[in-house]
């Protein structure tokens, strides 16, 4: 049972002893408790639009990125899927229903060909060129496929009017040959000269350390460390018309770009990509601090994974605290640069993520739906449900109605004509109801998730008393 306001009570309590006999008076009373309760918080402050990945120079307009509450993403992979060189042929056979439930884009692991060869994700690469049609690393085919098959995934892509984005390892390469390095005074597998597509060949200059210093931000893994300030790598990766990124984006026609492991090399390297390639830019900046994560996407010019957002969720869902909810994040302090996520290749600790999912699908910024959450672990009918919803009605600046520590209600106010929502989410055990004031003034609304029965109309004043269900989320819009 909750914990009543004190003031709250007493004023409800008067207004029950004036008003008992009429049933509309009740509802005066009930609006004014919940008027001395709420203190709604107004997040964002913006002129509505939806979160942009921008217009596919690959297809033509937008099917998905033009709706209302902007795009969905897809990562259409996890940490270690079936190898055997089938991925890209798996993919492909989903990207029609995926099109269909209103997915807008897929994101795919490295394609290129990496030191692991055939039982290789990607993360540690070779040839950036090599698409799973050379045979060096002890196979012709990635983990993933053959080159035609990577592109006839891509073609189907771009025929549902969907965007597809390229993993990218710019920090460090792995499986180059032995050589000396005089920078080191030591031997090192710093040679790609002899890669089979002859280009961007590298040598131990091209890596930390090397005549430009000791070392950038990071390393990872101890793999060679990519010296970006080095003008051949400058070259290769971003400014030649046949380097990598153009190379990606021009022949293999990739319409944006998720940037692994960001930490190790400073944000200018992603910046001076995006200036000289384009095309949609997510960065993974792993850090839950959303002062560093907000620095970077400025400073780099790039979207960034809301990792605040994620360990908020977390902690909020499992930890039975939805106050939580009301922290700052990134997508509140720059909601157009925000990628939010429930679970990824990486990482998957929130339990509860139906909850998590309503809470990124109603809510600003790009949300991500993880391949195995999708079509393994989690109610696909929900899931495409709440994609529609989002799709359909998460539109506009997000207030802040109510929270507890098992309940939250948010308003999306709605753009361009369009109403927008208000979704409450639930982590209790048992039914919820509560007044809160929506946009809307003498409108019938319904739960657009099917949750709640209820069809009720808004006052004059535009409160409404609305019903969520235990471990559950309902999201609530005009009828119409």
């Amino acid at each position: 049972m909750k914990k009543l306001n004190f003031k709250a009570y007493l004023l409800s309590a008067l207004l029950v002893g004036m008003y008992s006999c009429n049933s509309n008076d009740d509802l005066a009373t009930d609006s004014a408790a919940a008027a001395s309760q709420f203190k709604v918080i107004n997040v964002t402050h913006h002129d509505g639009k939806p979160f942009s990945t921008g217009k596919s120079a690959n297809s033509t307009t937008g099917r998905y990125v033009a709706n209302p509450g902007g795009g969905v993403m897809m990562q259409a992979f996890y940490w270690d899927v079936p190898a055997g060189g089938n991925w890209w042929n798996t993919v492909n056979a989903k990207i029609t229903a995926w099109s269909n439930a209103g997915i807008g884009s897929i994101w795919l692991p490295p394609v290129s060909k990496a030191q692991n060869g055939a039982f290789s994700m990607g993360y540690d690469p070779t040839d950036y060129f090599d698409f799973g049609n050379y045979n060096q690393n002890g196979t012709v085919e990635t983990r993933f496929g053959s080159r035609t098959e990577l592109e006839s995934l891509i073609t189907k892509v771009h025929a549902e009017n969907m965007q597809v984005y390229a993993d990218m390892v710019l920090n460090h390469n792995s499986g180059g040959q032995l050589e000396n390095n005089p920078f080191t005074g030591t031997q090192t597998y710093t040679n790609f000269t002899g890669i089979a597509s002859g280009k961007f060949p590298r040598t131990s200059a091209d890596f930390y350390k090397n005549a430009y210093g000791n070392n950038d931000e990071g390393a990872f893994g101890g793999f060679p460390d990519l010296a970006h300030v080095v003008p051949n790598v400058q070259d290769w990766l971003w400014k030649r018309a046949d380097g990598v990124g153009k190379y990606y984006k021009n022949t293999m026609k990739f319409d944006g770009w998720r940037f692994d492991y960001v930490k190790g090399f400073a944000p200018w390297v992603i910046k001076d990509w995006n200036a000289n390639v384009g095309g949609f830019s997510v960065g993974e900046l792993w850090d839950s601090n959303v002062n560093i994560l907000n620095d970077w996407a400025n400073n780099a010019n790039s979207s960034v994974f809301d990792f605040a957002c994620y360990y908020k969720m977390n902690d909020a869902f499992d930890g039975n605290n939805l106050n939580l909810l009301n922290d700052d994040m990134m997508w509140k302090r720059n909601p157009y640069k925000a990628v939010t996520f429930v679970s990824n290749h990486d990482t998957d600790e929130i339990w509860k993520k139906e909850l998590a999912y309503a809470y990124i699908l109603t809510h600003e910024g790009y949300p991500t739906i993880f391949y195995r959450d999708y079509e393994e672990w989690l109610n696909k009918a929900k899931m495409d449900n709440l994609i529609w919803i989002h799709n359909n009605k998460g539109t506009g600046t997000t207030s802040i109605l109510y929270t507890d520590t098992d309940e939250y209600i948010a308003r999306r106010n709605g753009y361009n004509g369009n109403p927008g929502l208000v979704v409450y989410i639930n982590n209790s055990s048992t039914w919820q109801e509560r007044w809160i004031q929506t946009n809307w003034a003498n409108a019938q609304i319904k739960d657009f998730t099917g949750n709640s029965t209820w069809f009720p109309t808004t006052q004059g004043d535009k409160w409404v008393k609305i019903q969520c269900p235990p471990n559950g989320y309902s999201v609530w819009s005009i009828n119409m």
